[in-house]
């Protein structure tokens, strides 16, 4: 992927013109075995991606601001979802959306703000036996982000990590995921207000305008911490970095995947007002540093807080705000199987304000894109079920709709 220091010659036109360690969780992909890095990732039977379109059907109605959609993958064939104000609600294709919540954590969600509330879940990867969720929310009492394991058969919540994000309300973050080499994987935004003025993104004293990567399996349950930091990281050795820290120069991921084929991040990075960018890291791009607030997309927005020796992973995908959309929101890998033969290997992301669903694959020379179509009014998460089929839930009104492919 195009990698490098962009940095010099970007400065220059301005001034022109002015060891891996073993894992507590062992997490097998329904994939089989993983391709040897993103660029394989594409299958070579879907159909071009010129031809892809993709459509939905609304399933489920009543939601009320949802924020994340994740499968227990425990063979019940349920999708968690959860809304901002702090509860998790239960839907099955079969009987639609239960009345009741699972879970019920409005007394310690903060959701007054926008950008506030309840973001993230992910079911532990042995959900089935454990009955483990982890949660992503803004606290009541001080507002900072915060990551807690809760047991489904007691009800009891650990708090995990918190940082601190009082001074703004917005550039939360706040997705969830496991990634195939079972750790979690956890995104927070810069801390907010204009401009990253607390320069976040290039720091590495704290975990704002980050992805992190967690130990939370039972072999660090185990000892004396509720988490633990996996001994590869790229920042364990570092002198004042935060060793959870994976990659940094984030703005605001508000959404993200992991590749079970081969175990590659993708990032959709949130812009301020002139570029939105999708981003792809492989699986051993540990430490990579994604530009903000130096760059915005693929270009230099503050040149102050630029290094000319900093090394920029560019973005994959960029597109103009206010042209184009207004927040990107990014979505998975399809993997499943119903629609193998047209878009496997197609990474999907959307807009909140667009709603157009564009097309990414990796190839041997580059990235190709494609629009492929238009989702439901502010889309603002993707979703998987246990079979790898995709799923959008809305804002407002409040939908879950399933995704399916087509040709032209």
């Amino acid at each position: 992927m195009p990698r490098g220091k962009r940095i010099s010659r970007l400065l220059l036109a301005l001034t022109l013109t002015a060891a891996v360690a073993p894992v507590s969780w062992a997490a097998e992909s329904r994939f089989g075995e993983r391709d040897p890095g993103p660029g394989a990732a594409a299958a070579t039977g879907a159909a071009p991606l010129e031809d892809l379109t993709v459509t939905t059907t609304q399933v489920a109605s009543g939601l009320r601001r949802p924020t994340a959609i994740a499968s227990p993958d425990d063979a019940t064939g349920r999708l968690f979802i959860t809304e901002k104000a702090g509860t998790v609600r239960v839907y099955h294709p079969d009987t639609g959306l239960a009345a009741e919540p699972l879970l019920d954590l409005t007394g310690r969600v903060n959701a007054n703000d926008n950008e506030r509330g309840l973001l993230g879940i992910a079911p532990a990867p042995d959900f089935e036996e454990s009955q483990l969720l982890y949660v992503a929310y803004t606290r009541r009492s001080d507002d900072a982000v915060t990551l807690a394991r809760i047991d489904v058969r007691e009800g009891g919540v650990e708090e995990l990590l918190t940082q601190e994000h009082a001074q703004y309300s917005n550039h939360n973050g706040g997705h969830l995921a496991f990634g195939p080499d079972g750790y979690l994987y956890w995104s927070i935004g810069d801390g907010g207000g204009s401009g990253d003025p607390f320069d976040s993104g290039q720091r590495l004293d704290t975990l704002l305008g980050k992805i992190l990567r967690l130990d939370v399996g039972p072999g660090c349950r185990a000892g004396s911490e509720s988490s633990c930091v996996p001994a590869d990281n790229p920042f364990v050795d570092r002198p004042g970095a935060r060793p959870e820290i994976w990659a940094h120069g984030l703005r605001n991921p508000w959404r993200f995947s992991l590749d079970e084929a081969d175990g590659s991040l993708w990032i959709g990075d949130v812009g301020q007002g002139s570029w939105e960018e999708v981003d792809h890291l492989a699986a051993d791009e540990g430490g990579a540093n994604l530009g903000w607030s130096c760059m915005e997309g693929p270009e230099v927005l503050n040149a102050d807080q630029c290094d000319p020796d900093a090394d920029y992973t560019d973005p994959v995908f960029s597109y103009p705000s206010s042209v184009a959309g207004c927040s990107v929101i990014g979505g998975p890998v399809y993997r499943g199987e119903e629609f193998a033969e047209l878009a496997s290997g197609t990474y999907l992301a959307t807009d909140y304000c667009s709603s157009t669903v564009w097309g990414i694959r990796p190839g041997p020379d580059g990235y190709a894109n494609a629009e492929i179509g238009e989702f439901p009014t502010q889309v603002t998460s993707f979703g998987e079920d246990e079979n790898g089929e995709l799923y959008v839930a809305n804002d407002l009104p409040g939908g879950l709709h399933r995704v399916s492919f087509g040709t032209r």
